[in-house]
């Protein structure tokens, strides 16, 4: 078992940045592959934010995020961040991390994850 916890979410304006993390516990944390998803609203699918591997060797990111945000992971301290820089009006939604022991390079693919935090809100004003 995996237990995921972020943090760091808020209200901003268009153009702040805001840090997101997430604090792994429980089974080891440095062999998964791990994710950021978001949800604009109850009843939508998540989507894709950025991914990164076991050992941090492989990085994806949506096109919409690319250039703005940046995904990194502290095996050492179990914790798995989001820098947000620029952040858009469309950025608001709630925001999940997860964690992956079956594809531990990084997936875009929500359905490869197998544990999920509660989530943390980011709300973006114009």
């Amino acid at each position: 078992q995996v237990q995921l916890v972020e943090s760091g979410g808020g209200s901003v304006q268009a153009g702040d940045s805001l840090t997101l993390s997430c604090a792994a516990s429980g089974r080891i944390f440095s062999r998964p592959g791990m994710a950021w998803f978001r949800r604009v609203a109850a009843g939508y699918d998540r989507d894709f934010v950025a991914a990164i591997a076991w050992n941090g060797g492989n990085i994806y990111y949506a096109d919409s995020v690319k250039g703005r945000f940046t995904i990194s992971r502290d095996n050492a301290k179990n914790m798995l961040y989001l820098q947000m820089n620029n952040l858009k009006p469309e950025d608001t939604a709630i925001y999940y991390c997860a964690s992956s022991f079956s594809v531990v390079g990084g997936s875009s693919d929500y359905r490869e994850y197998d544990y999920w935090g509660q989530g943390t809100q980011v709300t973006v004003s114009s």
